[in-house]
């Protein structure tokens, strides 16, 4: 069935960037349906489809050197987070003036839950074509690769180390051998057999004791996880990070507040620890690794450095409006 859409009257040199493999594939089975959404918004754009790995971080920063002033992803977090990284060169920023636009496309799309951004169709694209363009923070990452390689990269919604890192890990495991399970499924399994980790944890440059860990949360947006209001708090645009820190729960103890965090009533729980930092620095006592994954993406391992980096990247957004009602 055809959609109806008003026309819009900016004209902007622009790139789409698709992810057909994001929400299991179903982002590519849609598309015909969003090409003409879009070129009912846009008299015209170019598009190109992800192929591997990193894809579309390269054609982001291709597009943007070649003067594109609106950068569109098609996909989920792990799409958005590498068109994001995109925008860099060199951990520069090429150009401030291009801004993000966000089709959500994933099967948890947490970073546009957090912009308010709807999932519905129709009406992202209207916040991409007539919303103002808000400047949000974004955090950046120094760690170690899986490989042991200095790595540096940078993140629009949330990073978290220890427990979040194994789920994602089981996640992209599963999805390598082409077999089907919810996210709830895989944390559920993974919990059964994860052990605490012992860190040590800096908050701008503020020691606090080592403690046994199952996992925290450097928070730039507020949800992650499929849904889970880790960081209720959280704002994009205040130049803090909001970290959630969750001592080691036993098994039952786990599943009895696992519905806190999706309400994001979890704060008061006597083993989670709210603080607001700009730098975090995270080290490990344990022989095995401790992992670490950034906007549903497995990225490497402790020892880690988070950094906020303020008011630095456009995108086209509710969050104005949100902020307003809050």
């Amino acid at each position: 069935m055809s959609l109806t859409f008003p026309k819009t009257r900016e004209l902007l040199k622009m790139q789409i960037i698709v992810n057909p493999e994001s929400n299991k594939g179903q982002t590519g089975k849609r598309w015909s349906r969003i090409k003409e959404a879009l070129s009912n918004f846009f008299k015209e754009f170019k598009y190109e489809f992800t192929e591997k790995p990193a894809h579309a971080t390269e054609i982001s920063r291709s597009a943007i050197k070649n003067g594109s002033e609106l950068i569109v992803g098609v996909g989920g977090d792990g799409t958005i987070n590498e068109i994001a990284n995109g925008f860099f060169e060199n951990h520069e920023i090429i150009n401030p003036k291009t801004t993000l636009g966000i089709i959500p496309s994933g099967t948890g799309s947490d970073f546009s839950r957090s912009l308010n951004i709807p999932q519905n169709l129709k009406k992202s694209m209207e916040i991409i074509t007539q919303s103002q363009s808000d400047i949000i923070d974004i955090g950046k990452i120094k760690c170690k690769s899986l490989f042991g390689e200095n790595e540096e990269m940078f993140f629009l919604n949330i990073a978290d180390f220890g427990f979040g890192g194994e789920v994602v890990k089981r996640v992209e495991e599963k999805r390598l051998k082409r077999k089907a399970s919810s996210y709830l499924k895989t944390l559920v399994f993974s919990f059964i057999s994860y052990k605490n980790k012992k860190l040590k944890i800096k908050v701008d440059g503020k020691e606090y004791p080592t403690d046994d860990y199952l996992i925290g949360a450097i928070s730039n947006g507020s949800i992650f996880g499929k849904g889970m209001k880790i960081a209720p708090y959280a704002l994009l645009d205040d130049g803090f990070f909001d970290l959630i820190l969750v001592r080691g729960m036993g098994k039952i103890e786990f599943f009895l507040n696992l519905w806190r965090i999706y309400r994001g009533t979890h704060l008061s729980h006597p083993k989670i620890k709210f603080l607001r930092g700009k730098k975090i620095e995270v080290t490990s006592e344990e022989e095995e690794d401790v992992l670490i994954e950034a906007d549903g993406e497995l990225i490497g391992k402790v020892p880690v450095t988070f950094e906020i980096v303020p008011s630095i990247f456009s995108v086209r957004t509710n969050l104005k409006k949100r902020l307003d009602t809050a």
